[in-house]
């Protein structure tokens, strides 16, 4: 298996290079910003996945390609101008270079934000629909959709991993539901890369969290299954733990849903 990573100089990327190093053949590593030097089995490129020819050159002799390149947050000024280029266009280049070089499969780092403005009254699966919370969320419906867009039509192998709260532990009291742990990220995106044959996946990122708020029976295709709870973290949080957005409380979503909401959260069913 060569797997190469985009986006291998952020939070996840990072992570993932160090729990991963030596496991495959090759591991070919591009960011924006130099990742080098490279270790043993790895290989560091520079490269904008604005560019497709850059993406297309990158894909060369790889089977799986784990896109985690992208804006990870919403900026708080001109967010559209900037999340367009980064997870929109960009995402697109890397599943049709992707397609062109004849990758088999692609593991897409998509975001709970995507369904961000359900409510937590209701537990979401991978079948909930669409309610981004944010430009960022809308960019991550847009991945989603190329994702299927190119399993189907195209024959590639996709996965989509709706990731919650990565941190190295939970913040708030949303996070006890929606934490994912570095150490289960890394699991989650092993067992995203190496699983048997399979269409497309939607699948969340989260931890073995007790108060979980998501039904993800469907990473159960991937083999995943999560090691750490957000719960051994419950007292700290919920006596020391950040304040949620008064208008953010009902969502998924978080704080994203209650920035800018003004009185229009009432209609959201």
């Amino acid at each position: 298996m060569r797997v190469l990573m985009t986006g291998a100089g952020g939070l996840i990327g990072k992570e993932a290079r160090s729990q991963l190093a030596g496991r495959y053949p090759l591991l070919r590593l591009t960011d924006m910003v130099d990742v080098s030097p490279a270790g043993p089995g790895e290989e560091c490129v520079t490269a904008d996945i604005c560019d497709l020819a850059a993406m297309e050159q990158a894909m060369q002799g790889i089977d799986c390609v784990v896109h985690l390149a992208g804006m990870s947050v919403e900026p708080e000024s001109n967010a559209w101008e900037q999340v367009l280029p980064a997870n929109i266009v960009g995402t697109y280049n890397v599943f049709e270079a992707a397609r062109r070089a004849g990758v088999r499969r692609v593991v897409y780092a998509s975001s709970h934000h995507a369904v961000g403005y359900h409510r937590r009254a209701h537990v979401l699966d991978g079948s909930a629909l669409p309610r981004p919370d944010s430009f960022y969320g809308v960019s991550k419906v847009a991945g989603e959709a190329l994702g299927r867009l190119y399993a189907d039509k195209y024959g590639l192998s996709v996965v989509s991993l709706r990731i919650g709260a990565y941190r190295p532990k939970p913040m708030d009291v949303r996070h006890l539901s929606v934490w994912i742990s570095p150490r289960d990220m890394v699991e989650l995106l092993r067992c995203s890369i190496e699983a048997p044959l399979l269409h497309y996946v939607v699948a969340y990122g989260m931890s073995a969290n007790t108060r979980s708020i998501w039904d993800n029976r469907d990473a159960a295709v991937l083999g995943y299954r999560g090691r750490d709870n957000a719960e051994d973290y419950a007292e700290e949080v919920l006596t020391s733990g950040a304040p949620e957005l008064e208008g953010a409380k009902p969502f998924h979503g978080g704080w994203y849903c209650g920035w800018d909401l003004g009185g229009h959260g009432l209609f959201i069913d």
